[in-house]
């Protein structure tokens, strides 16, 4: 699968649009995490425990959308982009999506 953050992939043609899809998590802290993580914010610098939950829900996402544009006979995604909504104090909604198409090398 082709994911691509543009809206079309160089060498290759769009000819089939097969819509929008996406792929969402939602993660939350767990207390161990939390503990760790306030305790790094205390020394400064990188707060390892929340990058690895960041990249761990993103990947989620990203699967998710990826076998989501599989099921539909999509061999790319075009206009790929994330977002991210707290639904509440430390639970985070992850969604990864774009626009699911068949292309063909030019």
């Amino acid at each position: 699968m082709i994911v691509s953050t543009t809206n079309d992939i160089a060498g290759y043609k769009v000819v089939r649009h097969l819509g929008v899809v996406r792929g969402i998590t939602v993660r939350s802290r767990s207390v161990v995490g939390n503990f760790v993580g306030g305790l790094q914010s205390v020394f400064g610098g990188k707060l390892s425990v929340y990058v690895t939950l960041a990249e761990t829900a993103r990947q989620e996402a990203f699967d998710h959308m990826v076998e989501h544009a599989g099921q539909g006979g999509a061999n790319a995604i075009i206009g790929m982009r994330y977002d991210a909504n707290e639904i509440m104090d430390g639970i985070t909604e992850v969604l990864a999506y774009g626009t699911a198409v068949f292309v063909e090398p030019v």
